[in-house]
């Protein structure tokens, strides 16, 4: 996966160093409007963490002393990938964090993908813009399950994005949603379903994309 591309660089990042105290990281935190900031260490190349407003806030209003190092409550601190990891790992790993650290070949800090950028990817590989229908297919997932089901499809149409959900979850059931590309009609998208359903392949959702635009 290709991350440099979605990537936002370290130059262009607020940035709390490890030398920083908590009161010092809060001005920065309000300064910024971030709710989540990095930490780095003195040279600005190895990544610490994070630090987090709330918790800052949740420190002050307990009587804590803001004087302390921001590292006294760094978070997520083995929470990063690298710019060549793969995009399960990526996506595994960001889960519930607003942005995970990006580290390059030399373990130096490069940068964050937030969870917007990744979102941006999954909607593009979605293909929303440029699809009209999307069928949810239900299949039993058996060998050339999604060969036939692309087959069906390509004598009438070619397949803007296809995604199949439910891998591990149901060992008799498999998801695949297929986008059809914009130009595909009303009497295309019948012929499509007609033959799926006589293949016994079940079409349990179809999503009209131009209508949601």
């Amino acid at each position: 996966m290709l991350l440099k591309t979605m990537v936002y660089k370290k130059a262009d990042l607020t940035t709390v160093l490890e030398t920083a105290t908590l009161a010092e990281a809060l001005t920065i935190l309000e300064d910024s409007g971030y709710r989540c900031v990095p930490i780095l260490d003195e040279t600005g190349k190895i990544f610490r963490g994070n630090i987090y407003k709330m918790h800052i806030y949740r420190h002050k209003a307990n009587g804590g002393d803001m004087s302390l190092p921001v590292t006294s409550l760094l978070k997520n601190a083995t929470k990063f990938i690298y710019v060549n990891s793969s995009f399960f790992n990526v996506f595994f790993t960001i889960k519930e964090l607003p942005y995970i650290a990006v580290l390059d070949e030399h373990d130096h800090f490069y940068g964050i993908l937030t969870h917007s950028s990744l979102l941006s990817v999954l909607a593009q590989s979605w293909n929303v813009e440029q699809g009209s229908y999307v069928l949810t297919i239900a299949s039993t997932g058996k060998k050339g399950d999604l060969a036939a089901i692309s087959k069906i499809i390509a004598k009438h149409s070619s397949i803007a994005s296809c995604i199949t959900l439910d891998i591990g979850k149901d060992e008799f059931i498999r998801r695949t949603l297929i986008t059809l590309p914009a130009e595909t009609t009303q009497a295309t998208l019948d012929k499509i379903i007609e033959q799926l359903e006589s293949k016994l392949f079940k079409v349990v959702e179809i999503e009209d994309l131009k209508a949601e635009r």
